[in-house]
């Protein structure tokens, strides 16, 4: 250690403490309690009292709350209009057209990329994954594509590509940027991420191609009965229990389930009101990829150079995005339930929204606040209840003294937190280790000369990859594989050397282009 850093107590307590949740991740055991005992002692070594350590519990998880809340509120809006455009079947009829396109195994598996991806980037890949399973993998499956290569092409675009970048509804930038401390910008780590899930999908899901193409099979009903007539994988339900960030429960906690009508051709209209409906239906399946294809317009020109559009800041991306989601909800409730019923009907889907919201983010709170306890500034003050000029940097403090034994090698340090962050991912949570990979980027880059945004996107890219879905048999790969029933571990084997060869391209990419 260099002797002009003072390392005290507290700055040790502070690392053992991010040991000691790097290891309950790897060994697949919820991070929370961890996270929160963590953030006591460390409390307690530097402010010297148990009563201000015990305040600081509640401190660190509303803290973080307050940074983080713009992100529950955009998940939560954009949860209520799945939920409105579920109740009209709008859902089914923007992606059931696509049907009609497979053609052949070869097409079945691009269309499936494709719809997977713009279905995950916009809601999550939770209602993509159930969606594009029931309404095109069976009229992929007819076309001749194998069904574990269906699943590598839905967990590929929707679990990697689209949840990685979250470009849409930023979550996952959102995080890493706060974590990262005011050298980074959200904007600019979901550009660059949005880059490095395109680089990374892009390898992946070329060599997930070539190695299935050749069990790819002329198209036959044949094999749809028999794809039907198999049984579920028996080994899935023992996995489900082993991750900590059960992204399978939480698919399933949403209710998203396709009424078997639905699926059939569309019947003429009885009544009015099915009339009503079905033309409501198909208005808003054509509104709402209109609406959002305007709000990616309005996000991407100004980078491009395009005068004439605002550039949005900070959080005004994320504020387009969940106005945009709420005003439709508003409008397809309306369309649904009719003027006086929407009224109750609205304020249900926003309830069911933050409750949607809650349970797939709700653990992380604990476990940003204990990073954000480190990362110094007026997070760190409010959670140890100090003045701003006394708030400790820990975890910068620690990378400052350490820096004569860090290599400056730009690939090495990239490399080094995309292990962090795949590591982080073990337990099967693609956001989790998001506050760890943040701070650390933020800690390292200055100390090594590397671009802080991204280090936050290459952490982010290893994290959620890992974690969300790709590599990790016990993550919500549960849920691609139960649907296109084959056994998860075969799928995690298939995915395993085109996700890891396109994260180490990714990483390369950053570090020379963008270091």
């Amino acid at each position: 250690m260099t002797s002009h850093i003072a390392i005290t107590a507290a700055h040790w307590t502070y690392l053992a403490g991010v040991v000691a949740i790097v290891l309950t991740m790897i060994l697949r055991t919820n991070v929370v309690v961890p996270s929160i005992v963590a953030t006591f002692f460390v409390a307690l070594a530097w402010t010297h009292s148990p009563i201000g350590a015990l305040g600081s519990i509640f401190n660190a998880s509303f803290i973080a709350a307050k940074e983080l809340f713009n992100i529950f509120l955009v998940i939560a809006l954009i949860t209520s209009l799945l939920n409105a455009l579920k109740t009209l079947g709008s859902d089914v009829r923007m992606v059931k057209p696509f049907r009609t396109v497979m053609t052949n195994g070869h097409t079945a598996f691009f269309i499936l990329v494709a719809i997977t991806y713009v279905i995950s980037l916009f809601f999550w890949p939770t209602p993509a994954v159930p969606l594009v399973s029931a309404v095109l993998l069976p009229a992929a499956i007819v076309a001749g594509l194998p069904p574990l290569a269906g699943a590598l092409a839905i967990a590929i675009a929707g679990q990697g590509m689209a949840l990685s970048s979250d470009y849409v509804i930023g979550v996952a930038p959102g995080i890493s940027a706060k974590a990262a401390g005011a050298a980074a910008s959200a904007a600019m780590v979901a550009d660059r991420a949005l880059v490095l899930s395109l680089i990374t999908g892009g390898v992946a899901l070329a060599l997930a191609y070539f190695s299935i193409r050749k069990t790819i099979q002329p198209g036959n009903e044949a094999l749809l009965v028999r794809w039907q007539q198999q049984a579920g994988d028996t080994e899935s339900a023992r996995l489900e229990a082993e991750g900590t960030f059960d992204k399978a429960e939480i698919a399933r906690a949403t209710g998203y389930e396709i009424p078997a009508d639905q699926l059939e051709p569309t019947k003429k209209p009885t009544t009015i009101t099915e009339f009503n409906r079905q033309r409501w239906s198909k208005l808003f399946a054509i509104l709402v990829p209109i609406s959002f294809a305007i709000v990616i317009a309005v996000m991407v020109l100004p980078k491009l150079g395009i005068t004439g559009v605002a550039d949005l800041k900070g959080g005004d991306a994320a504020a387009l995005v969940g106005g945009m989601g709420a005003a439709l909800m508003i409008f397809a409730t309306f369309a649904a339930e009719g003027f006086r019923k929407s009224f109750d009907v609205c304020a249900d889907h926003v309830t069911d929204g933050f409750v949607f919201a809650f349970k797939a983010m709700g653990a992380v709170l604990p476990i940003a606040g204990f990073f954000f306890m480190g990362g110094g500034g007026e997070t760190a003050a409010g959670i140890l209840n100090i003045p701003v000029a006394q708030a400790p940097s820990l975890l910068f403090d620690c990378i400052q003294a350490a820096q004569a034994w860090i290599p400056h090698n730009h690939l090495f340090v990239g490399f080094g937190v995309l292990i962090v962050g795949m590591i982080t991912g073990i337990d099967g949570s693609g956001f989790a280790g998001l506050p760890l990979t943040g701070s650390l980027s933020g800690a390292l880059g200055p100390t090594v000369g590397l671009n802080v945004n991204t280090l936050a996107a290459i952490g982010q890219m290893g994290a959620v990859w890992t974690g969300g879905g790709t590599l990790i048999a016990w993550s919500s790969l549960i849920a691609v594989a139960g649907f296109a029933r084959v056994p998860v571990l075969d799928t995690v084997r298939a995915l395993a050397i085109p996700v890891l060869t396109g994260l180490v391209v990714s990483t390369i990419c950053a570090v020379l282009f963008w270091g």
